[in-house]
This record gives C-alpha cells, structure tokens and sequence, in this order.
C-alpha cells in the first residue's frame, strides 16, 4: 500500500461582521437579562451580519484572510468547499456564490456540505481525501453562517446563542508551507437525533406556504436539554477515539478548541475528558455560537495571540445538527 502524504493547514483566518449585539441589546426584544444569559450560557455578545450581507460575503471576507494567512491568491485555489446550514439560497451551492465574488478560476470545482457545527471538521476530512487522491493541490475550505437570518427572535432559549460569522483553511500537501499538521479526523453521525435541532420548514418535507410561516418553522428549533446530553456524549466519545487511534492522553494535548456552543457544554467537556479549562479554548463570550465556523474563529483568535508553538498538538472536537459529531487532531508547525 502507497505511503499516504501529509496533508498541512497553509493558512486560517476569519471573520465576524462589524455589528454586535450585546446581552442588554437583548434585553430591549425578548423576556431576558445579562444576568441570565451569562449565567447559562457564558455569553456576553455576538456578532450579527449587516443588511444584504449573506452567507457567501461573510465567507468570502474569512476565504481573503486565509489566501493572505497562506501568501497565495485567488488564482491558486483549485476548489472550494463551503460547510454551511444557512445558505445563500438552498442552490446553487454557496461555494458558487464564493467562487463569482472571490473571483476564484471559472473551471474551479465548487461544493458545499451541510453538517451543521460539525463542518469545519468535516472539511478537513474532505479535503485530506482531496489532497492525498491527488485530485488538487490546494483546497479552500470555508465554514460559514448567517445563523441570524434563521433566529426566531421571540424565543429567548435560542436568541441569545446565536451570532454569524465564517472561519476559512488553505489546505495542502506541501509541507515547506504547513502552519499546522493534519495528523488524524473522526466522524460521526446520528440520525435519531436529528429532530433535536432543526429548522423545519423551507425544505420538500414543509415547504412554504402561509401556514409555515405563521407557525414560524422557518426559524431554528432546538431541545435544549436532549442537545446539552448529546453533545457531551458524542463530543466526549469523538475526542476518546482520536485519543486511542493515536496512542495519547489529555496530557500529550496542548490545546483542546470545542465548538464554541454553550460555556457550560465547554466546561462539561473539559471535565469528560480530565483537562483542565487552562488547555481549552473559548471564545464564546464575545463572539456567541456561530455554527460550523466557531472552531475555525476560536482557533484563528488563540493563532493571532501566538499561544500555539512548535510540536503542540491540537485537538478540535465539534457537535451540530444531524446529529454529526467529529474531533481532530493537528500538530502545530508555526
């Protein structure tokens, strides 16, 4: 069997539209307090994307930080891939809409997976397959979403966790330019699960029509409490596999990047695992739960802050819709 090649992160960037929405924004629309949201869910704001901004631009604006991050350009993309669950337009693909406006070459494949928080990750796995087939050179991988545009913001369980925002990687099997090394992915899925968090309408199954929409199931529901169990079951379990595939502990790990979701699922985790919160990054209280890009905002943040150095490894473990859990594990280059 042929030696498999090393697959590296080139580049990472990010990006949170210039609006935010604080907790005493929200206390002026919906029954709520600081107090109160703080308290369960660590947040404090979240960034919401202006009018007319959509998916696509948010992505877009994360795509130009990773180009830059990577010192390549738009000519030297040879597809993208775009995980998002608030598309521009249920199709085409956003990653087309990326693709016209990044003004990546015509003959560009584009495509776009929906797994909900879980993406980001899913997207490395995509694009390791990708990379080792020899299909392309370089992938873009973006994770993206206007979580704003499907909050119901009469429900004050699930308005005050939601932001927008987008998280970009340059991935390659060209070693001399790797930020980071991409040692090992898991994934996983649970169908039973999926009617915990879900937007209803919209789609074959409820399309439009004036009862849809005054029943308001073109807006994201979610069982809090079953979504909270799941998340630190399938979160937990994902992280436990790659630690035994690769023969490592919590020790072995420098940094641990949930999916910023809920500080209280964060420290749940954190506990599951025995690590302690110094080794885990969190982000969420200023920047809310953006949905497949919160791994790819919290891991550009701690980059900015140069907290990662050489030989660190790093493991991102994510939860979303689906229900799709996934967890990797990257050794830092620099």
């Amino acid at each position: 069997m042929a030696e498999r090649k090393c697959i590296y992160v080139r580049g990472i960037g990010s990006y949170l539209p210039d609006k935010i929405l604080t907790n005493s924004d929200l206390e002026k629309m919906v029954d709520t307090s600081d107090e109160w949201i703080v308290t369960r869910t660590g947040i404090r704001e979240r960034h919401i994307a202006a009018e007319g901004q959509v998916t696509s631009d948010l992505a877009v604006e994360a795509a130009k930080k990773a180009l830059a991050d990577a010192d390549l350009g738009p000519e030297d993309v040879d597809i993208i891939l775009v995980a998002t669950v608030v598309p521009d337009m249920p199709f085409p693909s956003t990653a087309c809409f990326v693709q016209q406006k990044l003004g990546v070459k015509s003959n560009c494949p584009c495509a776009s997976v929906e797994v909900g928080c879980s993406g980001m990750i899913y997207l490395m796995e995509l694009a390791a397959g990708l990379l080792e087939r020899g299909t392309c050179r370089r992938v873009l991988a973006i994770a993206a979403d206007k979580l704003s545009a499907v909050t119901d913001w009469t429900d004050r369980s699930t308005c005050v966790l939601l932001a927008d925002g987008a998280a970009a990687l340059v991935l390659t099997a060209e070693e001399s330019h790797g930020r980071a090394e991409l040692l090992d992915t898991f994934l996983a899925a649970d169908g039973s699960g999926a009617e915990f968090l879900c937007m209803p309408g919209g789609g074959g199954r409820c399309p439009a029509t004036e009862r849809s929409v005054a029943e308001r199931q073109h807006f994201l529901k979610m069982n809090g409490r079953e979504v909270f169990k799941r998340a630190l079951r399938d979160m937990g379990g994902a992280v436990e596999q790659i630690f035994r595939r690769n023969a490592i502990g919590g020790e072995d790990v420098a940094y641990f990047i949930p999916h910023q979701a809920n500080q209280r699922i964060i420290e749940a985790i954190a506990e599951r695992i025995c690590v302690p919160m110094e080794k885990v990054i969190s982000t969420i209280a200023r920047t809310g739960n953006t949905s497949s890009a919160s791994i790819g905002i919290a891991w550009d943040s701690a980059c900015r802050e140069g907290r990662f150095k050489a030989g660190d490894l790093i493991v991102p473990v994510s939860f979303g819709a689906g229900l799709t859990s996934a967890a990797a594990l990257l050794r830092w280059i620099g």
